[in-house]
């Protein structure tokens, strides 16, 4: 008689689950794989079909004759929402870390705004909120030099947050300076009712919006206004410098692959990469 010592042994219930979630992950935070990549079209559409709904619901001449056919429908998108927001919580490694994600936050509030109409009615519509999904269009069609780009662009943001965080400080205190001396100048009888109200309206001069809805009058206060617009001007252009720069000094190289890290969720572009930058976990 002979034995056969080679004969693997029957997968255990713990390593048949670990099989199965890996494949979940695969599918839903993969797009190289044919039931990846459908899984996300089916996504996208849903999500397109489901912003078209609440804005058709919008226009009261239609929710007068459709409105049930709206709520059935809003429903049945934010049931299948919730169903693929607690799979995705139950296929990666760390849930709470994809939880608190760009993209994870994006995920519950595609499906939070329902729920609460249920409490407060009309905060369904903002619902539209789930378009921002859509942006996962980019990895699905392997548009990988507008990945770059958008990698590019938030190294680029996150390189100038202390810079462009100490020039909105600089703001604030010119705002409060320019409001008061405004209140001083102006005064009540002319719509600068209080050092708030001239606030606001010293951030609408210094931004260029101008609404009109309060205006100097005095040929003083007019003159300070004038120097304010030319100042604004100048303010505008300094963000914009920040972020250019930093833009221009960081430079990378086109990624060739993208994959989804199997423990956090977040995805990589650089083909030479076997640990993912958040986690560490082995790509």
């Amino acid at each position: 008689m002979k034995f056969n010592f080679h004969t693997p042994a029957p997968p255990k219930k713990g390593n048949a689950f670990s099989a199965r979630r890996a494949r979940l992950n695969q599918i839903i935070f993969g797009a190289d794989t044919p039931l990846g990549k459908a899984f996300d079209i089916v996504l996208i559409v849903s999500i397109l079909a489901s912003v078209v709904v609440v804005m058709l619901d919008s226009i009261k001449s239609l929710d007068a004759n459709y409105g049930q056919l709206f709520d059935l429908l809003e429903w049945g998108f934010t049931i299948l929402f919730t169903i693929e927001y607690i799979l995705r919580l139950s296929c990666v490694g760390r849930p709470t870390k994809y939880a608190f994600s760009f993209f994870g936050i994006i995920d519950l509030l595609a499906v939070l705004p329902t729920y609460v109409s249920l409490l407060f009615p009309g905060t369904h519509f903002l619902a539209v909120i789930r378009v921002l999904r859509v942006l996962r269009v980019f990895r699905v069609l392997k548009l990988v030099q507008y990945l770059n780009e958008v990698e590019h662009l938030n190294r680029s943001l996150r390189a100038s947050r202390r810079k462009i965080t100490v020039f909105l400080f600089s703001v604030g205190v010119v705002v409060v300076i320019v409001g008061s001396l405004m209140y001083v100048i102006e005064g009540e009888a002319n719509g600068f009712t209080s050092i708030p109200r001239s606030i606001y309206w010293s951030i609408v001069t210094l931004t260029t919006v101008g609404y009109g809805d309060i205006s100097p009058q005095t040929p003083i206060g007019q003159a300070f206004a004038a120097l304010i617009m030319i100042l604004g001007y100048g303010i505008i252009a300094v963000p914009t410098g920040i972020v250019t720069a930093e833009m221009t000094r960081n430079r990378f190289e086109d990624p060739s692959e993208v994959r989804a890290c199997a423990m956090c969720s977040s995805e990589t572009r650089r083909a030479d990469a076997v640990f993912c930058r958040i986690c560490g976990t082995k790509l």
